[in-house]
């Protein structure tokens, strides 16, 4: 250990991302990137970027995507926020709206930065546990919370709440902040965009990394009222003006513009998806009802940690976290009908393995 660390860097626990394997080819399923590749238009938009964009510095307010975006979703220019893939932007959300003296809630399954966050700001963290069949109480969620933190559809489980829950709530705390992630919104959830010009204690949380195929240039967006977004500005100009690169901010543009391929994609997953569910389910999986583009599941009696090894031995990668409540779930990514035929393949074999 470093003699130079603070006692910030000896004391957190950092995020774990997936893996990204280096030493052999696999069937990626681990880290629920698009199996289908960025809109031809985002490319023609990449090359696009001449040498003298390149040299200069990109436009700080990001002005042609947010119009787009501002459009697309019926809002105001000044109701959007973007920046270096959503997991800047909510980096940005805990420092612009919370204080060391107030109190965040999150379940205790859910994406895993939330917490790591709230540590790393020294924000007091509630985590209130999922129900059994891990859905959410909301009832369960002290009415003096400065703000929530609300994945939907959640992940790893993939289980969404509608929209008439989220606004139900919106109205019964007007004094909470409720912070909604919708990483995986388009894969089957409902939207709460819409909500945004009629609640000034909302704030959404998109990201182009899922439904858009855009993981690799790290784009995400945030949509709230005005004073939400100047305190998320106020934020980044202090860490960094120049959040989104010119290639970036242009690639963007264009993978909103294309709607029929984000719509044919999209579709492409789901329908995988639901085939997929029916696949493990008649192997005996219990699989939790997902409107994402991963399934999470679980086979009874067994050990996920084994059947993780199997199917990396196999040639497949999936996701497993070491929390007591689902040791025994993966979450696996959608990936190509062939991808998921031997994924289930492997499940089969195993499963015979085991006399189930």
């Amino acid at each position: 250990m470093s003699r130079f660390y603070s006692d910030t860097v000896k004391n957190i626990s950092p995020y774990v991302p997936g893996e990204q394997p280096k030493d052999r080819r696999f069937i990626k399923l681990n880290t629920n990137e698009n199996p289908y590749p960025a809109s031809p238009a985002v490319i023609e938009a990449i090359r696009s970027v001449t040498a003298l964009e390149a040299r200069l510095y990109p436009d700080p307010e990001a002005a042609a995507l947010r119009r787009t975006l501002a459009d697309h979703y019926g809002l105001a220019m000044n109701q959007v926020f973007v920046g270096n893939g959503s997991d800047e932007v909510l980096a940005m959300v805990y420092p612009a709206f919370f204080n060391r003296t107030d109190t965040i809630a999150f379940p205790d399954i859910t994406y895993s930065f939330y917490p790591v966050y709230a540590a790393l700001y020294e924000i007091p963290g509630m985590v209130l546990p999922l129900a059994k069949d891990f859905t959410i109480d909301f009832s369960a969620y002290p009415d003096n919370l400065k703000g929530v933190v609300l994945a939907n559809p959640n992940a790893p489980t993939g289980i969404a709440v509608t929209a008439a829950k989220i606004e139900a709530l919106l109205q019964q705390r007007p004094d909470t902040l409720l912070i909604v992630d919708e990483a995986y919104i388009d894969f089957g959830g409902e939207s709460v965009v819409s909500l945004v010009p009629h609640y000034d204690n909302l704030l959404v949380v998109q990201t182009m990394s899922k439904a858009r195929s855009l993981a690799g240039l790290r784009v995400g967006m945030a949509f709230g009222a005005p004073e939400l977004i100047k305190g998320l500005e106020s934020i980044r100009d202090s860490i960094n003006s120049y959040t989104l690169d010119v290639v970036a901010q242009r690639a963007a543009k264009a993978a909103y513009e294309d709607v029929a391929y984000f719509e044919k994609t999209r579709q492409a997953i789901m329908t995988t998806r639901d085939q997929t569910v029916a696949a493990l389910v008649g192997l005996g999986l219990q699989v939790c009802p997902s409107s994402a583009n991963f399934v999470f599941c679980t086979l009874s009696g067994v050990a996920g940690a084994e059947v993780q090894q199997y199917l990396r031995e196999g040639g497949v990668l999936v996701r497993r976290f070491a929390m007591e409540r689902i040791k025994d779930w993966l979450r696996i990514t959608i990936g190509l009908d062939a991808e998921m035929d031997e994924v289930i393949r492997l499940l089969r074999l195993f499963t015979q393995q085991q006399g189930k």
